[in-house]
């Protein structure tokens, strides 16, 4: 898994040792599996959201599971010119290539361990393709995508576009060195990721070594969502199993408590966890399709406007990619 790591952990800031008896550890409310469908031109994408409530989710709408898989030449897909308005999508990539171009003049190439995120705001057209050289040669391809919701208030904000290396995220181990923590945005016990957010949320991919155990506090206020993007572990204080391609929901408190099994298979020696947490919004959600409004009223205006193409023009010229 090639995405952002170290040769040491111990040379890394650490969590803070929580006292037990002061610390609200979150129960696991439900565990989910995700279900299985296709995106874009056809590429395979696990829903890890499926089933579950929109007010369990809130401040986020949509999330897809990428991968992992090894295409072969000539099967690597992507997406065509499409439209958002009302929310922001935030493409993280551990393994392959993406190219993104967008109609607000945003575009770049993003790699082992970047983020791309572009909130769509008052509306965008944009496309998510992989590059010429991969779909020759095929290879592998694995990141997630996450919608995160816009309140009212910021619904028509202007888009913008963070491209976000994965570099630049906030590295932290555990005061065990057992699991290395990427805090992509919002922060982690005073350790910030480096995502601009509309939205208070705090994202985190955390790698659990066999045997070792994360405690993660967890900001109060929250919402909680675990998903396991490969290996197998265990998610709350009571040790319910979770493996790739499940969702752990979480209830009330101030920390998460998740471990890694002692024994990994040998594709997936680690527990890999995509963390997600936000301040819930608590506002109406009209979603269909590209669009996340309140309203339906505002649903039929966003697919107005596209038609009459006020929320973007196609370049005529690609961006230059960087990185």
């Amino acid at each position: 898994m090639p995405a952002i790591a170290v040769d040491n952990v111990l040379v890394l800031p650490r969590l803070p040792i929580l006292d037990p008896a002061a610390t609200r550890y979150r129960p696991v409310r439900r565990l989910v599996t995700a279900t299985r469908g296709y995106e874009g031109e056809g590429f395979p994408v696990r829903r890890g959201f499926a089933g579950v409530a929109l007010s369990e989710l809130d401040p986020f709408v949509h999330f897809d599971h990428i991968g992992e898989v090894d295409l072969g030449p000539g099967e690597p897909m992507g997406t065509p010119w499409h439209p958002h308005r009302g929310f922001e999508t935030v493409t993280y990539v551990i393994d392959g290539i993406v190219d993104h171009q967008d109609s607000n003049g945003g575009g770049g190439r993003i790699t082992n361990g970047d983020t791309q995120w572009m909130t769509a705001g008052a509306g965008i057209l944009h496309i998510e393709t992989p590059p010429e050289s991969l779909v020759v040669s095929g290879g592998v391809i694995h990141g997630t995508q996450l919608w995160v919701n816009l309140p009212r208030a910021k619904k028509m904000t202007p888009p913008r576009y963070q491209d976000i290396r994965g570099n630049q995220a906030a590295l932290v181990t555990t005061p065990d060195g057992g699991a290395l923590i990427r805090v992509i945005a919002g922060d982690i016990a005073g350790h910030a990721g480096p995502g601009v957010t509309h939205t208070p949320i705090t994202l985190a991919h955390i790698s659990v070594e066999p045997g070792a155990q994360v405690d993660l506090p967890w900001h109060p206020g929250y919402n909680a969502l675990v998903y396991a993007l490969a290996g197998a572990g265990t998610v709350g204080a009571d040790r319910r199993p979770i493996g790739l391609g499940q969702l752990a929901v979480f209830g009330g408190g101030d920390a998460l408590r998740v471990a890694a099994n002692p024994r990994q298979d040998s594709h997936t020696p680690k527990l890999e966890l995509y963390v997600m947490g936000g301040l819930p919004i608590r506002e109406p959600v009209a979603h269909y399709g590209p669009f996340v409004m309140n309203t339906r009223d505002e649903l039929a205006q966003a697919f107005e406007d596209y038609q009459a193409g006020r929320l973007g023009v196609i370049p005529a010229t690609r961006v230059p990619h960087t990185g």
